[in-house]
């Protein structure tokens, strides 16, 4: 497994690889806990099969969130065939549940009346922090959490205004579609004005390992994606600009915490997040093919994986057009 993630550092983004490790570390712990096998030399295709079924019945995982798991280990035992670690075809003895169309992406999102709330709320009591910059830059522009963490000062164009994302595998912040991620990034005048003066204000003036300046930074140099990811659950949740929905009561709810904040029901990803910039931008009528190249997606899984328009809304936008 450490050889493997070896092998894929700069490849993937880091969010791809820390969804790897721990995807493969459950398998590495259910080898050696359940399986009792110490050697891939030992590894068959029964072995898989009993896998496969641990995670369906044991951890009760979701067709889509097992076969996710699965694929996982399917490219891992791949690579562990081109180091002659396992037989060539061992991996092809994986078999990936169906997923049904209903279950095959997540329908969870942040809808752009909450947006708007919690964007009031760090106007008004966390203005220029860098909460209120992060979400900002998710909401506006729609990018990828470890595009916002890849971003250096450097990058941010005060008078365009404007942001560029670029490509650095090799210093730490490598971008999903690498260099097809690249790009500009337009911003609004307003989100331009906030990210200066969190620049000229509270941001920490730290730079990272690799000596470069993060625009997104904590005391320890440039943030990390669980920062920023609990971050964005933290202010999700509605209990923080208003009342429960959930009827629980603050003193003993068990999302409360930040290290807790994902637990609460309304509580959003940043995925979450991009999912529904992307569907605003779509119900104002901006062009599909201009919200694709906006949030570097392609049309095709734009559709399937971040439009969350009912069919009735995409009626009636239709029915307006013509």
């Amino acid at each position: 497994m450490k050889l493997y993630l070896e092998h894929r550092q700069g490849e993937v983004s880091e969010q791809t690889l820390s969804s790897h490790r721990y995807r493969l570390s459950r398998f590495v712990e259910w080898c050696e806990e359940e399986a009792e096998i110490h050697n891939l030399n030992d590894l068959g295709g029964r072995d898989l099969h009993a896998y496969r079924v641990f995670r369906r019945e044991t951890d009760e995982l979701k067709s889509v969130t097992l076969q996710g798991q699965l694929s996982t280990l399917r490219v891992f035992l791949n690579f562990c065939a081109s180091i002659d670690a396992v037989p060539e075809s061992l991996h092809e003895k994986i078999m990936l549940p169906k997923v049904s169309e209903g279950e095959e992406a997540s329908r969870t999102t942040l809808d752009e009346d909450r947006a708007k709330r919690a964007l009031e709320y760090l106007e008004k009591y966390e203005y220029a922090s860098r909460t209120h910059v992060t979400m900002l830059l998710l909401w506006r522009t729609g990018i990828r959490m470890g595009a916002a963490r890849a971003i250096d000062l450097e990058d941010f164009d005060r008078d365009a205004p404007g942001i560029e994302l670029v490509h650095r595998p090799k210093t730490g912040t490598p971008l999903k579609n690498k260099e097809r991620g690249e790009r500009w990034v337009a911003l609004r005048n307003h989100t331009a004005r906030v990210l200066g003066d969190y620049v000229d204000g509270p941001r920490e003036d730290k730079r990272d390992d690799h000596d470069r300046e993060p625009l997104l930074t904590t005391s320890r140099g440039r943030a990390s994606l669980s920062c920023i990811r609990d971050g964005i659950y933290i202010l999700t949740r509605p209990c923080k600009y208003g009342d429960c929905p959930h009827d629980r009561n603050p003193d003993d709810c068990e999302a409360m915490t930040r290290a807790t904040a994902s637990k609460c029901p309304s509580s959003r990803s940043p995925h979450d997040v991009r999912s529904g910039a992307i569907t605003a931008h779509l119900l104002d009528d901006v062009p599909v093919e201009v919200v694709s190249d906006r949030m570097n997606v392609s049309q095709d899984i734009l559709d399937k994986h971040y439009d969350r328009r009912s069919e009735v809304e995409k009626m009636e936008q239709r029915r307006e057009y013509l």
